[in-house]
């Protein structure tokens, strides 16, 4: 599923706006406008010999194709929530006025989702967790002062788990783990057999390890806010058979809040509820649990702070088992990876480090206890060490690493949008080729009220600390600029000049630049522009 993200993510997204030369808030009347002059020269029908025709066919279905999609309110939603793509995905209800750009976005995740779904059937589905326990109590409080304090691994499991679906509605999934503490192991083996209902799925599972496991499973969507799950199982031991029975009740509260209702009876019973409301820069999570050996009430708060793709978090339980508090942060280092660092707090726990290592469906899990009470230098060190270790891992191995994989995803982006960019270097050439008519009778307009003449425009990148443009990494849109220049001013906004008429990018992932020398009243001017700053000309 990863791969598949990645290929799209990399395909060069089409910027309508900036083809049309518009402002994303632009109005249905400049929408109007925009296509009506760039259907002038475009127009099949305005060029008569054949090759002019054919080119012309191409660059008129581009600009048909864009005022399509921003003329119309349900098109011009998705694609100003979740662009190019979200015009790709089917399943679209039709979107009303009230729905705001992140409830497109959900949607399309939702719509997306499933179909990311459909193109895992033939595949397996990896999961797994591993979770290794470090015992480093003897720092804080050693048992003697003249020897070394020891740390030491206290447990270990891995829990790993496989997707292969048969059918569209038919899949086996196996599953396994083990865990060693102290010199004793165990673990344990488990093949399932699901499948998908109408509303719902019905799951058939057998085991070993602790005696033979035999279980029933299943869910089903009992009305649009409403899920239900439940089951049983029989474990069959030496000294009997033991049942179990459990069942989670999930209701949508509102677009924003998820409450469940979860029973647990068997071996330890217990009912437990929960809430979860979440929004785009916080969550928060409450759950009460009653039951055998313990019961508690949790409480945790999550802040989401987008821009640095970070997630500081709080937490607290209080029970019979004693109290807890946590706080930690979360940080996500790639598209599919992520790192946690979280100090926990209690009694009689003491006082814990944990690290957390997610990458994709597998997460690594190293929980350090470094004493058994709250000791005020195990807190301090808990909470600074996981700051300074960050921070020597991401200059040392995190900041390399994040430079090589840009420069391997601009080649792997270039590579996949070959044949792309060699159509849009085909599609800028055939657009200079039509623009030759409008180029000459602007110029004549505006030489004859020595308006704005454009003598020479280039869009590319240029020579390290030089002015100098890279020949390959480079292209001439004298001729683009000067037909978008109307009475006198040229008005470019803040996107990417590269989907311009007559433009294309001649160099995908770098930095470039569009320097445009001109005469205004007779007099030289030049100028240079960032690729995403608005321009307008003359200048003041």
């Amino acid at each position: 599923m990863a791969s598949d993200h990645e290929e799209s993510d990399a395909e060069l997204d089409e910027n309508y706006y900036t083809f049309l030369n518009l402002p994303r808030d632009a109005t249905a009347e400049q929408i109007n406008t925009a296509y009506r002059k760039q259907s002038r020269m475009f127009h099949p029908d305005k060029h008569l010999d054949p090759d002019s025709k054919k080119k012309a066919e191409i660059m008129f279905n581009r600009t048909k194709r864009a005022y399509e999609v921003l003329s119309d309110p349900q098109q011009r939603a998705i694609y100003d929530s979740v662009g190019e793509k979200g015009l790709h995905t089917g399943g679209w209800k039709i979107l009303h006025r009230t729905k705001t750009p992140d409830e497109i976005r959900e949607e399309y995740e939702r719509l997306a989702e499933a179909a990311a779904e459909r193109r895992l059937q033939q595949r397996t589905n990896p999961r797994g967790n591993i979770t290794i326990n470090v015992n480093a109590t003897e720092i804080f409080a050693p048992y003697d002062d003249s020897e070394m304090p020891r740390v030491e691994i206290g447990s270990m499991s891995i829990a790993q788990s496989i997707e292969a679906p048969i059918t569209r509605k038919d899949m086996i999934i196996m599953s396994g783990n083990l865990y060693s503490s102290n010199g004793n192991g165990s673990g344990g083996f488990v093949i399932a057999g699901r499948r998908l209902l109408n509303k719902g799925w019905l799951e058939l599972c057998a085991g070993a390890g602790n005696g033979f496991l035999l279980g029933l499973k299943g869910g089903r969507t009992l009305s649009q806010k409403l899920t239900l799950n439940g089951g049983t199982n029989l474990n069959f031991r030496e000294q009997g058979v033991i049942p179990a029975l459990f069942s989670t009740l999930a209701v949508q509260l509102d677009n924003h809040t998820m409450g469940s209702l979860t029973l647990n009876a068997g071996s330890q019973s217990s009912m437990s509820t929960q809430i979860d409301h979440s929004k785009e820069t916080y969550s928060l999570s409450s759950s009460v649990v009653i039951g055998t050996p313990h019961i508690y009430f949790g409480l945790s708060y999550t802040r989401k702070m987008m821009e640095n793709e970070l997630k500081l978090k709080l937490a607290a339980k209080v029970g019979t088992f004693g109290f807890m508090g946590e706080y930690g942060v979360e940080k996500k280092v790639s598209k599919y990876s992520s790192v946690t660092a979280t100090v926990s707090i209690g009694v009689p726990s003491g006082v814990i480090l944990k690290f957390k290592i997610l990458r994709s469906n597998q997460s690594y899990v190293f929980p350090i206890h470094l004493s058994d009470e709250i000791v005020p230098a195990a807190v301090f060190y808990a909470s600074v060490t996981p700051v300074i270790a960050w921070f020597f891992i991401k200059k040392t191995v995190m900041d390399p690493m994040v430079a090589e994989r840009k420069t391997i995803e601009v080649e792997r982006t270039k590579r996949q949008n070959e044949q792309r960019l060699s159509t849009r270097r085909q599609e800028a050439s055939a657009a200079v080729h039509l623009m030759q008519a409008t180029y000459k009778r602007i110029m004549t307009e505006e030489m004859a009220r020595k308006g704005l003449i454009v003598t020479r425009a280039i869009y590319g990148c240029t020579a390290e600390g030089g002015s100098q443009f890279l020949p390959e990494q480079s292209l001439d849109v004298t001729v683009p600029i000067q037909c978008m220049v109307k009475d006198g001013t040229l008005q470019l906004h803040d996107s990417s000049k590269s989907d311009l008429p007559g433009f294309y990018d001649p160099s995908i992932g770098d930095d470039k630049i569009l320097r445009i020398e001109y005469t205004y009243q007779s007099e030289f001017k030049v100028i240079n522009v960032k690729d995403n700053e608005a321009l307008r000309l003359p200048l003041p």
